[in-house]
């Protein structure tokens, strides 16, 4: 599926490409829910750890009788348990999203991503869920390890999308969603949450800054940036009329000056905001919307999409 917006159809069939992504495969929570991730947490699981003495309040169950009767002091065995993380997604469908100049608009490459990662994470075993969001409203889906809830994640997915259209755009900004939604963010996700933030960070203010600060403090945070190649680069050299949806205005790009300061430009905005990510160890990856987006992650991952290998 490719164009200005996405189904829910193509979104369900992107479930046998998210099988072979390894999103989970050095992951360690911090909840103390049973489950499929490694903890940092000993407990009885199915890793031995090591052999340690006796402690009031450990199971009995576990002593390990042959290490107790060689240094006649009772001796525990001792696992790390495995443990089950919840997943959120944040996900911009603002109207900076509704761009693109060749094969998705941003909004439908991020919505694809999302579905990716919420098919990996119930592949996973993991609880799924997130916020999806634009300048006026705010849709949550609180994790759980079921499809009917993945099922509504990419529901709203669709609606959210189908929502985009120029006639809709409004004056109120777009940072004023993202900063919402990570003040939202941080008062509902669980300490240990993986949690991954999907957007083109154009608008990305002090506010939003303070709040993703404070989310890696206590979650694992990746961010995933969606760029469009116009973005980067001015189209060949012609006279270009442009719109915003509300303003009109004739562009031309044949000025070399011109098409230097604009690409000048996108590299001091990617430059920030790779520093300041990296300040709070927040990863980064980029897609671009003009190349399938499984194709593109599961590469960003390693994996081999003409015969489905790990490369490692």
């Amino acid at each position: 599926m490719s164009g200005a917006y996405c189904t829910l159809q193509s979104l369900v069939n992107l479930r046998l490409q998210a099988k072979d992504l390894p999103l989970f495969r050095q992951g360690r929570s911090l909840r103390q829910m049973l489950g499929n991730s490694r903890s940092p947490f000993k407990g009885r699981g199915i890793d031995f750890e090591e052999v340690r003495a006796y402690q009031f309040g450990d199971d009995i169950r576990s002593i390990d009788w042959r290490v107790t009767a060689r240094r006649m002091k009772p001796h525990t065995k001792v696992f790390q348990e495995e443990r089950e993380r919840p997943v959120m997604i944040l996900l911009d469908q603002s109207h900076a999203m509704f761009f693109g100049s060749q094969l998705n608009f941003k909004s439908v490459t991020a919505a694809e991503i999302s579905a990716l990662i919420a098919w990996a994470t119930l592949e996973h075993g993991d609880r799924i869920g997130g916020v999806i969001f634009n300048e006026h409203e705010l849709q949550e889906t609180r994790p759980k390890r079921s499809r009917k809830t993945l099922m509504h994640w990419l529901n709203q997915t669709e609606r959210m999308n189908r929502k985009l259209h120029l006639a809709s755009i409004s004056s109120m900004d777009a940072e004023n969603g993202l900063a919402r939604t990570l003040r939202h963010t941080r008062r509902v996700a669980h300490p240990g949450t993986q949690i991954f933030l999907i957007s083109d960070f154009n608008h990305v203010n002090e506010e939003s800054e303070q709040h993703l600060a404070q989310l890696a403090r206590h979650n694992e945070l990746m961010a995933i940036k969606v760029n469009d190649p116009l973005e980067q680069d001015l189209p060949s050299p012609d006279q270009y009329r442009i719109t915003d949806g509300m303003h009109n205005l004739s562009v031309n790009t044949g000025r070399p000056q011109l098409r230097q300061q604009f690409h000048q430009q996108y590299l001091k905005h990617h430059e920030q905001l790779k520093q300041m990510l990296s300040q709070y160890r927040i990863p980064l990856l980029e897609i671009n919307c003009a190349s399938p987006s499984a194709q593109q992650l599961l590469g960003l991952y390693g994996v081999r999409t003409n015969n489905r290998e790990l490369t490692q």
